[in-house]
Formats: structure tokens, sequence, C-alpha cells
């Protein structure tokens, strides 16, 4: 989201500009996928009453969004701006924190925001008691939902979240990510040995019609968001390869989604099928191999490992490393040994359950 400059004096303006391969799409439906807890009909009202431009113009409520179109919302008061949410004495682990930004860790299991089902123990109930009631950004002397945060990442997923304290510091910082000019490493386990030690993936990501928990690659660029992520191997371990991402763009379950679509699916990826056995023997062995794998990482494969962006009063650059977690960890341990005694191990399951076969499975 980019902001002007008399958004300074209005936090309720809100200005988006649309990627340069932005696909055709509805108004309505370009905002809803952006804003949160908004109506289709309040926006159509807000078009009709002169509250949402495009490019500086009124436009009808059947309005198509193009590349670059500049979007002005003029928002009432949102609701739930004064919804307090309780402060909790919950450890955080903060990386760097001055007067106007941290660097927290959040340990995978661990919801970011307050919402349905999880109203306490999140990052923010942590967050919100680190600062004592501070004034938040934009947000007046309430505890509210959102304190600061300028990004998210899955509960499961561990890694570095950025923080802004104040409401320069948030604007600068959510710019950055609007520009795609943050900085954003992630280390995942996928299923399978990549053909290529480095690469990209780009295709719209959109809401799978047939199931609303999941995303999905649209290839031909027909609905969804533009999403691109390249990728590098940092080790292969024969039936799962340790690879690093880096995003250009910030789509929910971005890394999951793309790599699924790849035949690569996340390690222990529930919601996307990875918590099947993908690649592998048929050995008995084997099997019990990867589930004692999947007892030890019991979540899909996924670190937010670094995170680099312009300190938004200093303009220096900052960059900030996190190590991988201690289960994610243990895996990749545990893959590597499976590694080194492999062919030991397939010798033993020959002679023991087929002589004649060294199958393999070969499909995801």
């Amino acid at each position: 989201m980019k902001k002007t400059e008399q958004e300074e004096d209005n936090p309720y303006e809100m200005v988006y500009t649309a990627d340069p391969k932005q696909t055709v799409t509805r108004l309505d439906k370009f905002l809803m996928d952006r804003v949160e807890k908004i109506s289709r009909s309040k926006i159509q009202n807000g078009i009709k009453e002169g509250k949402i431009l495009v490019n500086d113009q009124q436009i009808k409520p059947n309005y198509k969004v193009r590349p670059n179109d500049v979007i002005t919302m003029h928002l009432d008061k949102p609701r739930g701006l004064n919804e307090r949410v309780q402060p909790e004495d919950i450890p955080i682990d903060v990386y760097y924190e001055d007067d106007d930004i941290m660097v927290v860790y959040k340990p995978p299991g661990m919801v970011v925001h307050p919402g349905v089902g999880n109203h306490t123990g999140t990052l923010v109930n942590a967050i919100v008691f680190h600062l004592k009631g501070a004034i938040l950004p934009g947000k007046d002397d309430a505890y509210v939902d959102r304190p600061g945060i300028v990004h998210r990442i899955d509960k499961d997923t561990s890694g570095l979240l950025l923080v802004g304290k104040t409401e320069h510091a948030l604007a600068h910082l959510s710019k950055q990510f609007a520009d795609h000019t943050v900085k954003r490493e992630y280390y995942a386990l996928v299923w399978g040995d990549l053909k290529d030690d480095k690469g990209t993936i780009i295709g719209n990501i959109a809401r799978n019609p047939s199931n609303r928990l999941q995303f999905m690659v649209f290839p031909e660029g027909d609905e969804g968001k533009h999403a691109v992520t390249h990728y590098e191997v940092v080790e292969r371990m024969y039936y799962v390869t340790l690879i690093k991402c880096h995003l250009e763009t910030g789509r929910t379950h971005q890394i999951r989604v793309h790599m699924k679509y790849a035949n690569h699916t996340l390690f222990n990826d529930g919601r996307y099928g990875g918590d099947k056995i993908l690649k592998g023997t048929v050995f008995t062995k084997y099997k019990q191999f990867v589930h004692n794998a999947f007892k030890i990482l019991p979540r899909h494969a996924l670190h937010a490992k670094s995170l680099g962006f312009i300190h938004p009063t200093t303009g220096e650059e900052m960059l900030f490393e996190s190590e991988l977690p201690a289960d994610f960890q243990e895996c990749i341990d545990k893959w590597r040994k499976y590694v080194h005694t492999r062919k030991q191990i397939i010798e033993e399951e020959i002679s023991e359950e087929d002589p004649g076969s060294n199958t393999e499975i070969i499909e995801e």
C-alpha cells in the first residue's frame, strides 16, 4: 500500500497502487482482497458517494482496475478501532528495538493477530504488554487488534516479524512492503529433488474455489494477485530438498502455494498435501523413518530466516538473521543421517522384503 502526504493528517485515507502486472479486475474485488472488514456493498456505496476514487477521478461501481491505477479510499472510522486487546505477559524474543521499530521472533504455533478462536495468547497480546500501553500507530491511547504490525506470517511458520512503533514508521515500512523493496529470505524443506539449483516461480495466486482454506495458482493470469518467488537449493537429500526462497511479492501462503504448483510441496504441509509420503522408496523402514520425521516437525517446514529493510528514520539499511527452530533443525539432521545411511538401508530392505525390487515412488 502506498500512502500520500495527505494521509499523515487523515489516518483513514488509504491509497493503493496496482502492480504494473495487475490483471484487469473489478474494483470491488480488488479492494475486498486488500481491506479487512469491508463488504462489497460498502465499497459500492463508497464509489457512489465519491469516497473511492481511481487516479483522482470518480468512477462507476463496475470499474475494473488496470496496471498502475491509484485507488484512494476515504474511509469512516474503522469498526473495531477501539476494541481493546488484553495485554498478556507472554515472553517474546525481541531481536531489535528502538523508538521507531521492533524486530521480533515469532515461534511456530503462535498466532500473530487476535481473531476468531484466538482472542488471547497471540503475538499482538504480547506486544501490547511489552509496550506497556505506549501510544501505538494511529490508535490514540487504545489497545487495539493490530498495534504497528506491518506484515504477518502463518501460525505454523516461524521467524522474524517487523513492527512499526510510530505512525511515520508504520507508513514508511508499509510503503517498502508495497514497493517490494523489503528483503525476505525463507528456508523451506520441500518434497522431491529440484531439477535446477536456482529458479523463479511466477503465477497469480487466489483462493481455491473448491476449498476455501487453500489458495492456488492461476497460471493464465485471469484472476488472483501477481506473485513471484525466487528459490535456490541449499542442500539435496534425495527425496527432500532444503531451499531458500526470496519473496518479490507477499501473498497469502505464497511459498506454500508456489512450491505445490511446482510439484515440490512443503514437507508436512497438511493443508496442501505435504503430510503424506510424496517421494521415496516403498520400503517399510523408509515409511517409518518419514513418519518419525513428521513427529519431529509436526507442521509445515517453513521459516522466515532473514529480514532486510531501510530504517524509517535514520535511512540505515538493516538486516536481521534468525536461526532455524529446534524442530526444523532436528528434522533436517534426521534427513542428513538418512542420506549417509541410505545405501545400507536400501540393501537391507531389498534382501528382507523383495530381493528383485528397487521400485521408487516418483509421482507426487
